[in-house]
């Protein structure tokens, strides 16, 4: 059991770091190499369609207001979002993407749509029924901690 421990502990380590390099570097191969992953999350939560508030992203990425803010003032110089006052209620900012930022949007989609079907590919129906399971344990372990860390 202990072996299997720190095999997974190991894997797990080296996945996370690893992604996080891929996907910077895909995002750059993708012709956006002024963009941080970070930057790109922000981009993925306004979403394509209907423009958000500024609350309602700052939520979905669980960070504070004035992170949103710094990030979004950023974006907005890159050409990547445009900010508006709201017309229904003047105190809240809504959040659209250019035609820059949906580009950037299908980008980072695609990245992580040929992330997942790389790990399931391989995998028989029973086998990837597994995996899913293994993942929603290890999100609700997170959820758990997450409720008293916030």
């Amino acid at each position: 059991m202990e072996n299997t421990v720190n095999t997974l502990n190991r894997l797990i380590s080296g996945a996370f770091n690893d992604i996080s390099r891929v996907e910077q570097s895909a995002i750059r191969e993708s012709g956006f190499d002024d963009v941080s992953v970070n930057e790109a999350h922000t981009v993925d939560s306004i979403g394509l369609y209907v423009p958000k508030t500024m609350s309602a992203v700052a939520q979905k990425l669980d960070i504070t207001m004035g992170t949103l803010t710094v990030s979004i003032n950023h974006l907005m110089k890159k050409g990547y979002v445009i900010k508006k006052r709201s017309d229904t209620d003047k105190r809240a900012y809504m959040l659209s993407l250019t035609e820059r930022g949906k580009a950037l949007y299908r980008a980072h989609q695609k990245f992580h749509f040929e992330l997942v079907r790389s790990l399931i590919v391989d995998l028989s129906d029973y086998e990837a029924d597994m995996f899913i399971e293994a993942l929603s344990s290890l999100n609700q372990y997170l959820n758990d901690k997450l409720k008293f860390v916030n």
